[in-house]
């Protein structure tokens, strides 16, 4: 897993509902990526989920009294730890709770610390149905909203009382993309509409088979949650993967080299960078057999190809003023080949890698890459997680872009 995290405070804070067993797989989570966590639970909290649980899980102590020992001895301790955390993370949070942030109260010490704290506030609402009906509870989160906080769920589903309805907090995946959306967002890319390409791309021999490649389109979801995180506006184009798409991006499946095309051309004139990291298949079967076709007598298979589309060499004809990012795959003369296709289709950046390098493969987390530059100028970078390298090539996309946009 990703450290995304490495060197946040987020400081958890807990308050009594039955949802505050959740805030335990999401303390473990939030570790696990790399963050440093403080829990401070309210009295109410501590009947559903004992402060040992969270200290067992976080190595701290957890806070629960201004006033008690775990406290320390100064008395302006809330103020000291509201300057601690990098994000405040509320969750769940209680109608009641809700209640007392909108109307400034901080008579305990998770009231206390939110009010002191310069940190941003992520809220994540966990109630029965009934009570987030209530025309308060909505004017509560409206006027926290107003005043900065960011309001997480709830979600629709099994109540705690077996009832269906709204109020159940919103699943651990959903706050881990706000938390680290919090965290990690920047302005390299503000604004701007960039699309991607991922995945691999299936071209049909007959109704059960077809070519395609071991593109696990891993790299262009993490550019897409990349992009996300430095607050362009993103399309994603991908191929068939197994992968869940970000969660805020706009999203389009396909699955020939010719739908993608399609789709690329589409979003065309709306685009300004392209991230063309699908695999797109370079031949498909010049006919589709309308029936499956049998293994036959001889001991081989002809199958006529012809070529796909060439997306890139289409951005690269209809660039204007987009900065266009392409993908090479290279197992001999990498260097060499990546700058004839960079200079060949017009491109901005390439980026290319060597699949027979290890760790740099399809179908694995990290990858390390070269990137070249239209000048001729290179960056090699060490293997990295996927969702570094994305990370990099963003902000490195921003730096370009706001050279040509000063």
């Amino acid at each position: 897993m990703d450290r995304l995290l490495e060197g946040k405070r987020v400081l958890l804070g807990v308050t009594g509902g039955i949802a505050a067993y959740k805030s335990c797989e999401l303390a473990r989570r939030l570790i696990r990526l790399g963050a440093e966590i403080q829990v401070v639970m309210s009295e109410a909290a501590t009947r559903f989920v004992t402060p040992l649980t969270f200290e067992a899980l976080t190595q701290r102590p957890v806070l629960t009294d201004l006033f008690r020992p775990e406290a320390g001895s100064r008395a302006t301790v809330h103020v000291e730890l509201g300057r601690w955390p990098d994000l405040v993370l509320i969750a769940p949070a209680t109608y009641d709770f809700i209640g007392k942030l909108a109307c400034g109260l901080a008579d305990d010490a998770l009231s206390a610390l939110v009010a002191a704290a310069e940190a941003p506030v992520v809220l994540c609402p966990a109630m029965n149905h009934a009570m987030y009906a209530k025309p308060a509870l909505a004017e509560n989160l409206n006027r926290l909203r107003q005043w900065g906080y960011r309001i997480v769920g709830p979600e629709r589903g099994e109540l705690a009382e077996g009832e269906i309805g709204w109020g159940r907090l919103a699943e651990v995946e959903t706050i881990l993309d706000a938390v680290e959306y919090e965290l990690l967002r920047h302005d390299a890319l503000h604004g701007r509409r960039v699309l991607v390409t991922a995945g691999p791309t299936q071209e049909p021999v007959d109704p059960v088979r077809f070519i395609t490649n071991r593109s696990s389109g891993r790299m262009g979801y993490a550019l897409a949650q990349a992009a996300l995180w430095a607050g362009a506006e993103v399309t994603l184009v991908s191929g068939p993967t197994p992968l869940q798409p970000p969660r805020g991006v706009g999203f389009v499946s396909v699955r020939t080299a010719a739908e993608m095309a399609e789709a690329v051309e589409r979003h065309w004139p709306q685009t300004e960078i392209l991230f063309m990291a699908a695999a797109v298949s370079d031949y498909r079967p010049s006919q589709v057999a309308e029936h499956k076709l049998k293994k036959g007598e001889g001991p081989t298979l002809r199958l006529d190809l012809e070529k796909t589309p060439d997306i890139l060499a289409w951005a690269g004809q209809n660039k204007g003023a987009r900065i266009l990012v392409g993908f090479a795959v290279e197992t001999e003369n990498e260097l060499a080949n990546a700058m004839e296709k960079l200079r060949r289709k017009n491109l901005d950046l390439i980026v290319v890698n060597n699949p027979l390098e290890p760790g740099a493969g399809f179908e694995t987390d990290t990858n390390r890459v070269t990137i070249l530059d239209a000048e001729g100028h290179l960056d090699d970078w060490p293997l990295l997680s996927k969702l570094e390298v994305a990370r990099r090539l963003v902000f490195r996309v921003g730096q370009l872009w706001q050279q040509r946009h000063p």
